[in-house]
């Protein structure tokens, strides 16, 4: 861990929007944990990146005249078991390798994927119909045992998945027969087809949870043998993992539906914004995510190369650790709330990628309303509830960031604001895993991360980061623990009818504002860059890379 340079905190608004405009990073969400891990400055990269800054040498042509997909990534996976972690430069690779029962489309509506049909078939009983003629990368069946197996193992307490708030809801999975299975929830719960397309129900080889169980009777930890041999059934099998280094998947010749048009795919970790954008402009990689805000001109002002846009289901947000003086007094962290200009963030920051955010959850999320209004900036107004809360001097106080050009930008914009009502903020700046570890254990003060809404319904986005039964790694590092909203969003998972659903989560979001565990700051848009020989790529708004139909043409 090491301290940045503080920002001076004389700065006002607008000699901030001109600081920050230069320098800015594009979060990339899961639900659950956000890796930006990204380090170095635009000035220390400035000069290497333009060295390389040609669009045409002899790397590039080498990767082009061959069919083997370079994504250059921000940072590498945490797990390649889907039990085993909730960040999305783990799920981008686990989505590539296992399949769920069903997928969502660009518009987030749900199809048919390992499963061809679904139903309700009681309030409480959901019945799934498997495809017939799916193989695992190890040769071993799909069927529903298998399915069984794998919900079965999420579940396990022993396993101790920071997934399975997914599917808690589940009391047991029934195999009907060869191919049809049922999940029997202890109450009816809506959202659950949605909760199955999530890459956490990636389905694994029935072999492979065997082989991990062993492991784990032998001593080992959960996920150590599966993390080392990820076997699904998607159009990519696992080559390689050098961890900090490289992922690399090859294409499953033997795979049930269209085979991808691309021999391999390697995720290359490049932490640096601008060597990832010198690596798309000499072509040693296809694909950068990813793009900061203030390189998309550069991007989009260079031949042979250019950015590609998606609007989002993710979060970015400032948490307060409840548990803490002085963030366990609902004045002090409406304070900070309202010092904090949205507005600067955006357009100083993001340039303009990106809208503000009113609560957890945006308007392509089921259960989002424009009916409740977000606490306003206003200055003044925090420096009163400082002061009826007994820091009318304010206080010192420190704010967590892992090496992300973003959220460092944004945690030294925030630092000054915050100095013009008193609050003095050191800003610390951690390791990826230190980070997520840290602020799972509650250690922090206030803190920087992000959260995607996978499933584009408000359970996911609310029960996850609010709900005190998920106080920790599941995504409540807030530890919020407020009996009326746990109420509400218990009743909203068990509720059936959609407009009561709305009701329920509109009632949620007027608490979350009022009570401000987190200062939800705004949506982003995903920033991708492609070389214009790549055809057929997509990034659905959940974050994930889509693959399937990439094309590299010479």
């Amino acid at each position: 861990m090491f301290k940045s340079k503080s920002l001076k905190v004389g700065l006002l608004s607008m000699s901030m929007l001109l600081t920050f405009a230069a320098c800015a990073s594009e979060p990339d969400n899961d639900g659950g944990t956000v890796d930006n891990n990204n380090s170095n400055s635009a000035a220390e990269n400035n000069s290497d990146a333009n060295d390389n800054g040609g669009n045409d040498n002899g790397e590039a042509d080498e990767l082009t005249e061959g069919n083997d997909l370079i994504i250059a990534t921000l940072s590498d996976a945490e797990a390649l078991d889907p039990h085993g972690s909730n960040d999305v430069p783990s799920s981008t690779i686990q989505t590539n390798i296992y399949e769920t029962l069903l997928s969502q489309n660009e518009d987030t509506e749900l199809e048919p994927l390992l499963a061809t049909d679904w139903e309700a078939v009681e309030d409480n009983v959901w019945e799934f119909t498997l495809r017939e003629d799916v193989t695992f990368h190890d040769g071993s069946e799909f069927n529903a045992d298998v399915v069984k197996a794998n919900f079965d193992r999420v579940l396990d307490e022993d396993v101790a998945s920071p997934r399975s708030f997914l599917y808690n809801m589940i009391e047991e999975v029934i195999v009907v027969d060869d191919y049809t299975v049922q999940f029997q929830t202890e109450f009816p719960f809506a959202p659950l087809p949605a909760h199955i397309a999530h890459s956490g129900g990636g389905i694994m080889s029935g072999e492979i949870i065997d082989a991990d169980y062993e492991a784990m009777e032998d001593g080992g930890q959960p996920g150590d043998y599966i993390n080392e041999n990820p076997i699904g059934t998607g159009f990519f099998k696992f080559e390689s993992w050098n961890p900090g280094d490289e992922v690399v998947l090859t294409k499953n010749e033997d795979y049930w539906g269209e085979q991808v048009k691309v021999d391999s795919v390697t995720f290359k970790v490049v932490p640096e914004d601008l060597t990832r954008v010198g690596e798309l402009e000499t072509g040693a990689a296809h694909i950068i995510f990813p793009v900061s805000p203030s390189d998309k001109a550069r991007i989009e002002n260079t031949d042979g190369i250019d950015v590609y846009e998606q609007e989002s289901l993710s979060l970015s947000y400032i948490g307060f650790n409840m548990e803490k003086e002085p963030f366990d007094d609902v004045k002090v962290r409406q304070a900070i709330s309202m010092a904090i200009n949205k507005d600067d963030l955006i357009e100083g920051v993001m340039e303009g990628t990106a809208t503000p955010a009113v609560g957890p959850i945006g308007e392509q999320v089921f259960g989002f309303t424009d009916e409740v209004e977000g606490l306003p900036y206003d200055p003044e107004e925090a420096k009163e509830l400082l002061a009826e809360a007994g820091y009318e001097d304010g206080f010192s106080t420190t704010i967590w960031t892992n090496d992300s050009r973003e959220r460092m930008d944004v945690a030294e914009l925030v630092q000054a604001q915050l100095a013009e009502i008193g609050v003095e903020v050191e800003i610390e700046v951690l390791e990826w895993g230190a980070y997520l570890d840290n602020t799972a254990e509650g250690e922090h003060d206030m803190f920087i991360l992000g959260w995607v809404t996978v499933t584009a319904d408000a359970d996911y986005g609310m029960y996850a980061l609010f709900h005190s039964d998920n106080q920790g790694s599941p995504g409540n590092r807030s530890f919020m623990a407020n009996d009326e909203l746990d109420d509400l969003l218990d009743q909203a998972r068990e509720e059936a009818d959609p407009d009561t659903r709305e009701q329920l989560y509109k009632e949620a979001m007027e608490i979350l504002v009022e009570e401000a565990p987190m200062s939800y700051l705004y949506h982003t848009t995903y920033l991708v860059g492609l070389r214009d020989e790549v055809q057929g790529f997509w990034k659905h708004p959940n974050g994930l890379y889509q693959l399937q139909d990439v094309t590299i043409e010479n």
